[in-house]
């Protein structure tokens, strides 16, 4: 199965580059083959290569950065995912595009369904929202699959931060009331994988999709467990997030209910502690 991915260098893409050749041949197109800010190039794309299955893994995901970049997080997040998903329904491919929970209000306590109605805070949730929409009205065999936390041992993220600081300081202030599942990018990619085989035979089960790991944490419960993993002296400090100002506001409730998704394609929800160790073994 031939599987198209857009996004080269991502945490998720980089793990689904390591999945070429265990039952899948994965082609990812990096920027200068796929410029995301070109949807026409991104539907050519799919014409030229004829895969069985495309996933986007691309996105503009620099959160505050987009509240001052709207016009390109538009361009990247909603304009080309559409342009995939008509590309892919035109020719009866399966289409998986990663989402987030932000396209949610972040209030609350309870686990967001993916039927819940949704409400972003700020530009970047907004535009994956309106990507979200999009796709669901061009239709097809297509699955949108929400995520959160996004970790793993490539790009910048929160483990890799946190082991940095860790190794620097004697204690860090953490945000202690944004709650959510830390998610491997390896898991993720498995998951978009199990998905995009599946839509080839059971179209039926096109639809939105939420896959979060377990159990939910905080951030600074979380940065306390990297720390212990990794056998780094160094304290947390619980702060709310009123006392770290960002440009975008971050959602405090970000768990999301993935019973769909198991029952759907079979896919438990992976323990991040287990995923944690996995990335500390790649980073040592």
């Amino acid at each position: 199965m031939k599987i198209l991915v857009f996004g080269h260098s991502g945490q998720v893409a980089t793990e689904l580059r390591a999945l070429d050749g265990s039952g899948v041949e994965i082609i990812a197109l990096n920027r200068s083959t796929a410029d995301l800010t070109d949807p026409a190039a991104c539907a050519a794309a799919i014409e030229t290569h004829a895969p069985n299955a495309v996933i986007n893994a691309a996105a503009y995901t620099a959160v505050d950065n987009a509240e001052s970049d709207e016009s390109n997080a538009h361009l990247i997040n909603a304009q080309a995912p559409a342009a995939m998903a008509r590309a892919c329904a035109a020719r009866d491919i399966s289409f998986v595009s990663i989402s987030t929970d932000y396209v949610f209000s972040g209030e609350g306590t309870a686990m967001w369904q993916p039927a819940d109605p949704t409400d972003p805070q700020g530009v970047y949730g907004r535009t994956k929202r309106d990507g979200e929409i999009l796709i669901e009205e061009v239709g097809g065999r297509y699955a949108i699959l929400r995520t959160s936390w996004v970790v793993s041992a490539h790009g910048n993220n929160f483990v890799k931060t946190i082991l940095r600081l860790g190794t620097e300081r004697d204690a860090l202030k953490i945000v202690a009331d944004q709650i959510g599942g830390p998610t491997g990018a390896a898991e993720i990619a498995q998951a978009c994988v199990i998905i995009a085989k599946t839509l080839v035979s059971e179209p039926q089960k096109a639809g939105i999709y939420h896959f979060a790991a377990a159990p939910e944490t905080s951030w600074a419960d979380f940065a306390r467990a990297i720390f212990q993993q990794a056998r780094i002296p160094c304290a947390v400090i619980d702060i709310p997030s009123i006392d770290y100002p960002t440009p975008a506001k971050r959602p405090l409730n970000s768990r999301l209910d993935c019973t769909a998704t198991t029952a759907a394609f079979g896919i438990l929800r992976p323990d991040w502690r287990d995923s944690l160790r996995q990335i500390l073994t790649q980073l040592d």
